[in-house]
């Protein structure tokens, strides 16, 4: 089993404590995954509302999502562990536009079927530990790093 740290960026209601341990077990998921994700909505997305703004996206061309997470990703780029999710997890607190977000981007674990297929095709293809290129979906322009 592998135990990663959260680190809320700021504690709520939810999460009064400072930190939140997130153990994940491979062998109790059960052909589970997990994963944190970062979404940038835009004007191809089928419900094209920002979930951390509640502001419209409709206006943002699937370019400039994609140059928005390529940045996220050079920020990214050489970290490993636990320096990575913690930077995911605040990169996808301060950005994403999936509800999500307040979780630092945490998805919790999934099974095949319960995603949009290109998603869960990108998630179940990388390693625990490893983070994706640009997935599009319906949804909007991800990046993900599975941890589970």
């Amino acid at each position: 089993s592998s135990l990663f740290w959260l680190r809320p960026r700021s504690s709520c209601h939810c999460h009064c404590a400072s930190v939140v341990a997130v153990r994940v077990c491979s062998e109790t998921m059960s052909g589970k995954v997990q994963a944190l994700h970062l979404l940038c909505k835009h004007s191809g997305s089928r419900n094209p509302v920002s979930r951390r703004t509640g502001a419209s996206t409709s206006a943002v061309t699937k370019e400039s999502a994609h140059a928005e997470l390529n940045t996220i990703m050079e920020r990214l780029k050489g970290k490993s562990g636990q320096e990575l999710v913690d930077a995911f997890a605040k990169e996808a607190q301060a950005r994403s536009d999936c509800g999500s977000f307040q979780q630092g981007g945490n998805l919790g674990p999934f099974g095949p079927g319960e995603m949009q297929k290109p998603f869960e095709d990108a998630t179940f293809a990388l390693a625990p530990g490893e983070m994706s290129g640009i997935v599009d979906t319906d949804s909007g322009s991800h990046i993900i790093l599975r941890i589970a």
